[in-house]
């Protein structure tokens, strides 16, 4: 972990074909995200090692749930989540995640902040999630104050989608990170 209650916690990562957040990607996204995380909720789409949503929670979001359909996964979350003491606050879900914000995306929400991370090479899932986030309206799954990070290869442009509107960008390495928000909020 960067910072917060579980600061210096070493997390597992699940066997290959998942990339975890690294701690120069996360510590940029959460010193964006922090403030607007404080006492709110955190979904962690595709959640690999669970690192983004473990993260909010160090950094003071008031509950995650994390999204992730491969059995392996699921059990290193549930490791890492008992390893930082944070499992009181997080809910790990198997499922898969575009079918989850079908089915229970509306009822589970709103969160404050959502990070996308599908796998690199299945971007129309990136695409599909959120138009499945916009398409519930807002404070359905995203708060109207919400942002969503969408993580993706650099060189793939972040997908435009009715309703939502890209914010600020930020580069490292392969990895971009997109930040978008309802298209009639002001930059947050």
């Amino acid at each position: 972990m960067i910072a917060g209650t579980a600061r210096g916690i070493a997390l597992r990562a699940p066997a290959a074909g998942t990339r975890p957040l690294g701690d120069r990607v996360k510590q940029t996204l959460f010193a964006i995200l922090e403030r607007e995380l404080r006492g709110r909720r955190f979904l962690d789409l595709f959640a690999g090692s669970g690192a983004g949503g473990i993260e909010a929670l160090s950094r003071g979001a008031a509950a995650a749930i994390f999204v992730e359909r491969d059995r392996d996964a699921i059990a290193v979350i549930e490791h890492n989540l008992a390893a930082t003491h944070l499992e009181d606050r997080g809910w790990v879900v198997r499922a898969d995640a575009l079918g989850w914000l079908e089915r229970e995306g509306h009822t589970a929400g709103p969160f404050a902040a959502i990070l996308v991370d599908p796998p690199y090479d299945r971007p129309d899932e990136l695409t599909r999630a959120l138009q499945r986030i916009a398409n519930a309206g807002r404070g359905a799954i995203l708060e109207p104050d919400g942002v969503i990070v969408a993580k993706h290869f650099w060189k793939s442009s972040a997908p435009e989608v009715p309703l939502l509107r890209s914010v600020r960008q930020e580069r490292f390495g392969e990895t971009m990170l997109t930040f978008q928000r309802w298209a009639d909020e002001e930059d947050g």
